[in-house]
């Protein structure tokens, strides 16, 4: 009976060392859907509107007096694999791919750009008209807090096939001073706040 709870106890620990390690290990590996060409290109990550949707931000024309800097819906998609260990940890592992597609508005009936539907006035999207991809990379992307940013063009689809990282005072540049570390506007969406 004593070799008995031994050998369970032991195998119990093994177990639970081996639960660990896993778990370690998915987070401190890469995960996600980056690929490069031959030049260093990003190329459009295939599939994004299959990856987990996080939300979709407004910041219409019709409430910024006529010049938001993004008028469009941003639907946002994280790979899959990277939001289920951002869900285990609070952290975005290595790899991680976040597309944002802009989305024109419908247009519409009074001068902030809202129409009226079936459901009340409101705002509701139109065509896609822009993809814009993040990547965290910290090797890659040291002087950028580990994320590079890549614009496939801001007009209808199809987008442009490849990307080259925008310099270090474009998009990295608001998310830094807005973002904060971890460089996502978390408390936009909901499935992200913790």
């Amino acid at each position: 009976m004593k070799y008995f709870i031994r050998a369970v106890t032991l195998s119990i620990i093994i177990t639970g060392l081996l639960l660990s390690w896993a778990t370690f290990a998915s987070e401190s590996e890469s995960v996600g859907a980056a690929t490069y060409n031959e030049k260093g290109e990003l190329v459009l990550p295939e599939g994004f509107r299959e990856w987990v949707f996080i939300g979709a931000p407004l910041t219409p024309n019709g409430l910024n007096n006529g010049e938001a800097g993004f008028p469009e819906y941003h639907h946002v998609y994280v790979n899959p694999d990277a939001f289920a260990v951002y869900k285990r940890t609070g952290r975005f592992p290595e790899g991680t791919v976040i597309a944002k597609e802009l989305v024109l508005l419908q247009s519409g009936d009074y001068p902030d750009g809202s129409k009226n539907a079936a459901s009340g006035r409101g705002f509701f999207a139109g065509d896609a008209h822009g993809m814009d991809v993040m990547v965290k990379d910290t090797s890659r992307f040291s002087e950028t807090n580990g994320w590079g940013f890549f614009n496939f063009g801001h007009h209808a689809v199809p987008y442009e096939r490849t990307a080259v990282a925008a310099s270090k005072s474009e998009c990295a540049a608001c998310h830094t001073a807005n973002a904060g570390k971890g460089m996502v506007f978390q408390s936009y969406y909901p499935v992200l706040r913790r």
